[in-house]
């Protein structure tokens, strides 16, 4: 008897899921690909400016705490990954359910959604911005609305968003990687070469007490939007194949090593030259700062628009995947072809009208920083871990996770005041559609 052919529901629910789950065939390099293109980004650019907000003292510390803490909270998940014999978490929300049940996993869903969405919506401002200004360089006489360059930006994702998963943008990660080191590279040493302005001065941006205050959570969230992969690691872990030799944590790691050894060749340069060489008239995107030579400056915010091109498909991955399982598994829409143009269109174009509505850079970073990227990153996989390998208390492992759990809790509830504040800052001087 053929077992298939008398079981029609199973064999359709095997075709489903062989629809939505991608094929583990990636490897380390892949994964460092991806890592670097998650990570390296839009808050690169405006850490000089963090920088600037927060001071010497405060802002250098707070940048390496940042670095030190998320690359151990990542090594923890890819630690989880694969935690439980015979099963793997191929996403963060699944960890989070193992972890919490239904509550565990409604609260990782929001905060990832969020965590997508808003870096998307960030990256439509950033690719739009950086679109102008290379035009503003390199044809002067071409006047466009913000409004458009947005458009112009969003183009290009409504084809490239119908990649079925990621292995097949690992091409795209990698150029927006390479982009990556070498816009931050052309950052800082034309900053350099610029040498310290005759008027430099470094003392707060703000004249007032209040607004330096503000100031100074703002910048909280600004860094730590610049820390982000975590919220699509579990995604990129899941396209590599595992065995009990081999299990995909190891190849995974060494991917994670490279990603944050380029993230500091990044950040580091960036934000202490930068900062070194403008003090607090540096503006929220450095390279808006810079304006010779302009064949550099223009080539280094093409990069930047390249590179957002690959961070804004790395980010929007993990939302089709969740989207396209809810409309098939959950609302019974036939997958296929049509589904997934119907979607995953829909969703490029929410964020570009977003985008357009809010088009405030510094103001964004700060907002969802804290907000969302604050939990997800600096101490939801420490609660997790806490919670799943019960530590003993005091111990090395127990304290280490306290202290990330008390830094991130802080950024989460400081950060997003600063931001919120930005925005309505920016948005009296604002003309819609402008």
């Amino acid at each position: 008897m053929d077992i298939e052919n008398n079981d029609p529901i199973a064999e359709k629910e095997k075709q489903i899921d062989g629809w939505l789950t991608s094929p583990r065939k990636a490897n380390w390099w892949s994964s460092a690909f991806h890592n670097v293109t998650a990570m390296v980004g839009a808050g690169v650019l405006s850490l000089p400016s963090a920088m600037a907000m927060l001071g010497w003292g405060p802002g250098t510390c707070i940048l390496i705490l940042s670095w030190i803490i998320t690359l151990y909270t990542l090594w923890q998940m890819v630690e989880m990954h694969e935690m439980v014999p015979g099963k793997r978490f191929d996403r963060y929300h699944e960890l989070g359910h193992h972890a919490f049940g239904k509550k565990g996993l409604w609260f990782i869903v929001s905060q990832q959604l969020i965590v997508q969405v808003g870096t998307d919506i960030v990256y439509m401002v950033t690719g739009g911005r950086s679109l102008m200004k290379v035009f503003a360089i390199v044809f002067p006489h071409v006047k466009l609305r913000m409004t458009y360059w947005i458009m112009l930006f969003a183009s290009p994702h409504f084809i490239l968003s119908q990649s079925p998963n990621f292995n097949s943008i690992w091409v795209v990660s990698l150029v927006a990687a390479v982009m990556s080191l070498s816009y931050s590279t052309i950052a800082w040493t034309t900053s350099l070469h610029k040498g310290v302005q005759p008027d430099v001065q470094y003392n707060y941006i703000a004249s007032t007490t209040t607004g330096t205050f503000f100031n100074f959570l703002n910048a909280l969230g600004e860094i730590a939007f610049a820390y982000a992969g975590h919220n699509v690691v579990l995604e990129i872990q899941a396209q590599i194949p595992s065995t009990p030799e081999n299990p995909s944590k190891k190849p995974m790691w060494r991917g994670v090593v490279v990603a944050y050894l380029v993230v500091a060749l990044c950040y580091f340069p960036v934000a202490l030259i930068g900062y070194w060489m403008f003090g607090n008239k540096i503006q929220d995107n450095i390279l808006m700062s810079l304006e010779k030579p302009n064949w550099l400056i223009a080539v280094a915010n093409f990069m930047v628009f390249i590179h957002v091109i690959g961070s804004y498909q790395v980010y929007a991955m993990p939302v089709f995947d969740m989207m396209e399982t809810v409309l098939v598994k959950k609302m019974k829409f036939s997958p296929g072809l049509p589904l997934r143009l119907i979607a995953r269109s829909l969703y490029v174009a929410f964020t570009m009208i977003i985008a357009i509505i809010v088009p405030f850079f510094g103001g964004l970073l700060g907002f969802f920083g804290g907000f969302a990227f604050a939990p997800t990153t600096y101490f939801v996989p420490c609660i997790i871990w806490l919670k799943l390998y019960k530590p003993k208390k005091y111990s090395l492992s127990w304290l280490t996770n306290w202290i990330c759990i008390i830094f991130g809790i802080c950024l989460t509830v400081l950060a997003p005041i600063g931001g919120l504040r930005q925005i309505i800052l920016d948005y009296k001087t604002y003309r819609f559609l402008s």
